[in-house]
């Protein structure tokens, strides 16, 4: 069992029996885990069970206990409260131990807004409830662009945003009206009434029934074959092989009046899978899987959670079949309900289409955790494996979560530049990318301009205004040999900051520690020296890059800029007449006002700059 430190033995015993939502905490006060129970005292309390702890435990919630430092807890007034805070809570602090359906996850829907009078179809990827129709979402190979240009090649819908009404008439047609994609309801060519019967064929494919559109596409190929616009046919031939997959993804027996989405969950006990499986008009539109570390106890915590989360920004179908019954399967229901306005039902099944579909997804679940496993073992050891062995060559305090690393860069001195680059779990993390342009030092000097930015680095940590400057890093990495180690480490001394620093000589890899002579080899090949390299060669990178864009813009600049007046279709007329910029300087006022756009005014302007002593 875990040892319990003082602070949170005392907080164990005096737990409420109130529902509500809990996080843990690791040492350095971070949250690894945020979960929700119906009886706070009894779910946390299940953590640190001696009886627990040898057998029911999975090794990911075994990992997760060990590196408990502390706790909190907020009580709510019931069940679907805490459902909610503890989504909100997962989304802000994004725990290591939680599962977090990310906002790239929202998937695209092709939405038709009928409250106007001459609807258009747009592809979006949140679902909000303001009375429009939304079909998908699509997903796996079935793209809703794709969709959406065969309903167009079909159906003479508009595609334009334009404000139409009865009241109002455009000038004239654009150009779809001309190649016949589209019926112009904007200059009255189609009565509303014409225009909604074809809204609803567009409904009807959307909803399963692609009979009609097949037909359609086929009769316009072999028109375009026999006209020999060849091109066309085959695109017209591409948009009904979608329309095969479409057919292709059939399930027998299903309702082709029902929206199904199913979720199954499978786990070897240090990782998990969900697979979520999309049925819309009895087709499949597609698959998703994702991975999981999730150190809930029940894996039905795992499936709520999920569920809660990613019906935030998704179309809430008839019916969810799930692989596990869920325990606050009926919190979630109500919730659901009051969002949808309808019935919705949560199930799981023991026989029929339900069972198929839901046997389906856990096999798409067990298989993709396989395969995934291999990805996160590689991953594991070029991250967080990488950053355990540099912890331990380098014998380093903490384990280096957090990597900054500095390179200074310029042309003979000019346009001098430093960049910060940023790791975070062995990862890039670029929106905490800094730039720095040299204020301090003339000439070429990196010594001093590597001090001067992480001078300036340091001096922003205690500020807490910029997201990047006020967290404090784990470690430094210096691009260079010993040098330039002493020339910034002396600054963390003077800025009374407790933060490791290291320097990586590019010749031999050799990596130095301040106050050591000799330098630290780490293995040729090794993850760990790759993870340095690559941290390095990023920071080079990024710094050429902001000093090859300066070093762009000041040759584009010339005195002429400096001149009020003069913007950029002036000064090339300027130089197109006189050709350099020494003629202009030599040009009297009368001669200024012959080209365009240069009036005597601004010619005595111009002369007067050049001409001031």
């Amino acid at each position: 069992m875990k040892y319990l430190n003082e602070i949170l033995n005392q907080k164990l015993k005096n737990l409420p029996n109130d529902s509500g939502v809990y996080v843990m905490r690791d040492i350095s006060g971070n949250i690894i885990y945020v979960g929700k129970a119906k009886n706070l005292k009894n779910r946390i309390s299940q953590y640190f069970n001696k009886k627990n702890t040898s057998n029911s435990y999975s090794f990911k919630v075994k990992a997760m206990v060990d590196k408990i430092y502390d706790l909190d807890y907020f009580i709510t007034l019931n069940e679907i409260d805490a459902l909610a805070l503890e989504n909100n809570l997962i989304k802000k602090y994004q725990p290591f131990y939680n599962i977090l359906l990310k906002d790239g996850k929202s998937f695209p829907y092709i939405k038709l807004n009928q409250q106007k009078k001459y609807p258009y179809l747009e592809v979006v990827r949140k679902v909000v409830n303001d009375g429009a129709k939304y079909f998908g979402p699509y997903i796996s190979g079935i793209s809703a662009y794709e969709i959406l240009n065969i309903i167009t090649t079909a159906f003479p819908i508009r595609t334009c945003s334009l404000n139409i009404d009865n009241t109002k008439k455009y000038n004239r047609e654009c150009l779809n009206f001309s190649l016949g994609i589209c019926s112009a309801p904007c200059t009255h060519k189609i009565t509303e009434e014409d225009y909604q019967k074809i809204i609803q064929k567009v409904i009807d494919f959307l909803n399963g029934n692609d009979h009609e559109v097949e037909k359609i596409l086929k009769d316009k190929m072999q028109k375009e074959a026999t006209l020999e616009n060849f091109e066309q046919a085959l695109i017209l031939r591409e948009r009904l092989k979608m329309i095969s997959r479409l057919k292709d993804r059939v399930v027998t027996e299903v309702p082709k009046n029902l929206d199904i989405d199913v979720f199954a969950y499978s786990t070897n006990n240090i990782s998990g899978a969900i697979s979520f499986v999309i049925v819309r008009g009895g087709k499949i539109l597609g698959v998703q899987n994702i991975t999981t570390i999730d150190a809930s106890l029940e894996e039905t915590d795992i499936l709520s959670s999920f569920i809660f989360q990613y019906y935030q920004n998704a179309k809430i179908p008839d019916l969810i079949l799930v692989s596990h019954d869920i325990n606050d399967s009926n919190n979630i229901k109500e919730y659901l309900i009051n969002i949808k306005g309808k019935n919705v039902e949560i199930k799981t099944a023991q026989k029929g289409y339900k069972k198929k579909l839901i046997d389906m997804a856990t096999q798409n679940a067990n298989e993709y955790l396989t395969r995934a496993n291999i990805q996160e073992k590689n991953k594991y050891e070029k991250t967080l494996g990488a950053l355990q062995n540099l912890k331990i060559h380098l014998h380093l305090k903490n384990l280096p979560k957090r990597i900054e690393c500095y390179d200074i860069s310029n042309t003979q001195g000019s346009n001098s530049v430093g960049s910060m680059v940023v790791f975070i779990n062995g990862e890039k993390a670029t929106k905490h990318y800094r730039k720095f342009k040299i204020k301090t030092i003339i000439g070429p000097n990196d010594f001093e301009s590597l001090k001067e930015v992480i001078n300036r680095r340091l001096a922003e940590l205690d500020k807490g205004v910029d997201e990047s400057f006020s967290q404090k890093p784990d470690l430094i990495v210096i691009d260079g040999g010993k040098g330039q180690l002493s020339k910034t480490s002396t600054l963390l001394f003077e800025h009374r900051k407790d933060i490791e620093i290291i320097s990586l000589a590019k010749k031999f890899e050799e990596v130095y520690k301040p106050n050591q002579s000799m330098p630290i080899m780490l293995k040729r090949g090794s993850v760990e020296l790759k993870l340095l390299q690559n941290i390095r060669d990023e920071a080079h990178r990024f710094a050429i890059t902001f000093h090859r864009n300066l070093r762009q813009k000041s040759a584009l600049s010339s005195p002429l800029d400096n001149i009020k007046g003069i913007g950029k279709v002036k000064k090339n007329e300027l130089i197109k007449h006189f050709k350099t910029i020494d003629q202009i300087k030599k040009a009297k006022p009368e001669e200024l006002i012959l080209v365009k756009g240069i009036d005597p005014v601004l010619a005595q302007k111009i002369y007067n700059y050049f001409n001031q002593n």
